[in-house]
């Protein structure tokens, strides 16, 4: 049909002309088609943009779950593409009640995503917290569906912002630090120049999260009762004893520690953005065998890292849906994907035992041997003598939170909500960190072990050391900005030992050390040249004349510490009641312990105790009524009772004498601690 046809005078029907100025119709595809591109707009906005920026500023997040870029290219797609689905296959049900109810269940459909993304930008730009900020959340989206049923173009810039996603995943992909870990460049790192001299076996460990207050008693020393393998080693190498991390985040500490560089961008802990490195340094003339956690700094032409944790796109998606609700809850909550990292055991990932058991009576290693993580059985097993100079590298997520082990090794379980901060809650922490470091230093007395026994330990060069610590102080907890400002001593200083081949007197060294000098350090021990201009300086050179300290929570942002080697937090003294025996007591009142039915059947052989006790009691009870918690007649741990949390618990309680157990059922009694210390027993819900 041409134009001329179309202007001519011949006459049309008249229900033409009206048909042609009327809306849409609200049941045809075109009208489909604009409420998806408005659910894909809003569900980009409340699930796609949060999770991808969490995801792009983490890569060690794809790292410790050993992600291929296949499962991360489904992940994302995942993330962009299902919630959308799902959503848009809801409110397109509706249509089988007619169009009406398929309008309004759109209306509802936006109203509800408008209040989901009220609710977390007001957490982002308000003090409104909890049930206040859900209610505003709520009549922010009455208001905005209101506004989408009354004004046209509220619809019409919902359209325009369905190009959010492909412009959230482009970023994502491209742009983000992650985007390493999904398209790696190739880049070959520099070769060491060999110089003459020896060249012995390294081995390096570097332990997670432990600051050096935790390891020292009241003299200022290792404390040698509490932690004797790792006062063991301290008395037969240097002891860099004013020595720091440089970040309290292991993303950018341990490429510095292993560049020799101060960290100077957000890039990924991966061997394409630091190709310059200790393994490649030390690759062309060691061979190389590392167990990494959460980087990638050996290139796969370096080395093969055959342990890993669990991995694949199931366990992906399982760990972003935890982000995302913490993402979206109306309440704060540091959003931190290395709070769902741990170290498998070695029963886990289906390891043989590496070791005979050691005669230890008072180590039950002989029934807790699969407890141990699986990065250090495989370690532990490659300690052998080689013909060829070797690397032995373990970065060890220990004694890095979530806390499970009990001294002796074994395992309990804990809610993975329970908070950090506050009276109480602070105290508990630091209790379970160290209980978790107690077992870490029974890891490090079979490193010893096994050093000894295979004819090593004389001959190697031998490194621990951790990448940073971590503040228990209470209501600065943590390691971000606001505990390096009012905790240094605890997130920046950290244990550094460094043992040199044929050495076996200890000696402490109280230079500004700072964790740029390790690489330096290695190579003038090994007599390798560093082909690149390295920060840190060797501790065979002259110390540094500055006193300060360098210490980065975000990279280029040089932050200075000053203070000399930290003391140890006093510790409060023991209860009187702890290790008491009691009898029966008078009755009166009543406690709900949530995990009670753990210890109907305890069997200490697997591994596993009831050894965490957590509950609530009435609200009569007032904060700061002490609670003794008894097992089998004993009184293991006297804490206080404290505002209720999140999950309801008034307290919580760590019972790290495992002894107090035994096979079978045990009794469990809480009684409430009088001022004058009588006792009153408690009835269990």
């Amino acid at each position: 049909m041409t134009d001329r046809t179309l202007t001519s005078a011949t006459p049309t029907r008249p229900v033409d002309a009206p048909s042609r100025q009327t809306p849409p119709s609200p049941g045809g595809w075109r009208a489909e088609l604009r409420r998806l591109l408005e659910v894909t707009a809003l569900v980009g906005l409340v699930v796609t943009q949060p999770l991808l920026d969490v995801l792009g500023r983490s890569p060690d997040f794809f790292l410790f779950h050993r992600a291929e870029p296949r499962d991360v290219l489904l992940l994302v797609g995942l993330i962009t593409v299902l919630p959308t689905v799902v959503v848009a296959a809801l409110g397109l049900a509706a249509r089988l009640a007619g169009l009406r109810a398929r309008t309004a269940a759109h209306t509802v459909v936006v109203g509800l995503l408008l209040a989901a993304l009220a609710v977390q930008v007001g957490r982002q730009v308000t003090p409104l917290r909890g049930v206040p900020l859900l209610v505003a959340g709520g009549l922010a989206g009455v208001a905005g569906a209101a506004a989408y049923r009354r004004w046209r173009a509220t619809g019409r810039v919902l359209r325009v912002a369905a190009i959010g996603p492909p412009v959230f995943v482009a970023l994502f992909l491209f742009a983000s630090p992650a985007s390493a870990v999904v398209l790696p460049r190739a880049h070959s790192g520099a070769a060491g120049v060999v110089g003459p001299g020896e060249h012995p076996p390294v081995v390096m460990i570097v332990l997670d999260e432990l600051p050096l207050v935790s390891l020292l008693g009241p003299d200022g020393r290792i404390d040698a009762t509490r932690y004797p393998h790792i006062a063991e080693l301290a008395a037969g190498s240097t002891w860099y004893r004013n020595a720091t991390g440089v970040s309290g985040w292991t993303p950018y500490a341990l490429p510095a520690m292993l560049t020799g560089r101060y960290p100077a961008e957000p890039y990924a802990p991966h061997y394409s953005q630091y190709p310059d490195n200790l393994f490649t340094a030390l690759g062309g003339l060691y061979d190389i065998r590392a167990e990494e956690s959460i980087t990638r700094l050996c290139p796969p032409s370096r080395c093969d890292q055959p342990t890993t944790p669990e991995h694949g796109l199931g366990v992906l998606v399982r760990e972003s849906s935890r982000l995302l609700r913490r993402i979206a809850a109306p309440v704060d909550s540091r959003v931190d994907p290395q709070e769902s990292y741990r170290e498998r055991t070695a029963a886990e990932v289906g390891l043989d035992a590496a070791e005979p058991v050691p005669d230890d009576p008072k180590f039950r290693w002989d029934s807790l041997d699969d407890n141990q993580p699986a990065r250090f059985t495989g370690f532990l097993a490659g300690l052998r003598p080689t013909n060829r100079p070797t690397l032995h590298f373990l970065h060890l997520l220990m004694p890095h939170a979530p806390w499970v082990y009990l001294p002796s090794g074994a395992r309990y379980a804990a809610p993975e909500d329970l908070p950090n901060q506050g009276a109480g809650w602070a105290e508990l922490a630091r209790a379970r960190h160290l209980a978790q470091l107690a077992y870490t230093d029974r890891l490090v007395g079979e490193t010893l072990r096994t050093l000894r026994a295979t004819g090593l330990y004389d001959r190697a060069l031998i490194v621990l050391t951790a990448d940073h610590g971590v503040s228990f102080q209470r209501d600065w907890q943590g390691r971000g900005l606001d505990a390096i400002n009012h905790a240094a001593g605890e997130v920046a200083w950290v244990p550094t030992f460094v043992k040199t081949p044929g050495q076996r007197a200890g000696r402490v060294d109280d230079r500004n050390w700072e964790h740029v000098d390790l690489l330096p350090t290695i190579a003038d021990e090994v007599h390798v040249r560093i082909p690149w201009q390295v920060d840190g300086r060797s501790a065979r050179q002259a110390p540094r004349e500055r006193t300060e300290k360098v210490f980065y929570d975000r990279p280029g942002q040089p932050l200075t510490l000053r203070g000399g080697v930290p003391a140890r937090p006093p510790d409060p003294p023991p209860h009187p009641l702890l290790g008491a025996t009691v009898d029966e007591r008078p009755t009166g009142g009543r406690v709900r312990v949530e995990n009670r039915d753990a210890f109907d059947g305890v069997d200490p052989a697997d591994g596993e105790l009831p050894a965490l006790v957590w509950g609530t009691v009435p609200a009569e009870v007032p904060d700061g009524t002490l609670l003794a918690v008894a097992v089998n007649g004993t009184v293991g741990a006297v804490v206080p009772v404290v505002p209720a949390d999140e999950g309801g618990r008034r307290f919580a309680a760590l019972l790290p004498d495992d002894h107090l157990f035994r096979a079978g059922a045990n009794r469990l009694d809480l009684y409430l601690v009088a001022a004058d210390g009588g006792l009153r027993r408690l009835t269990i819900d």
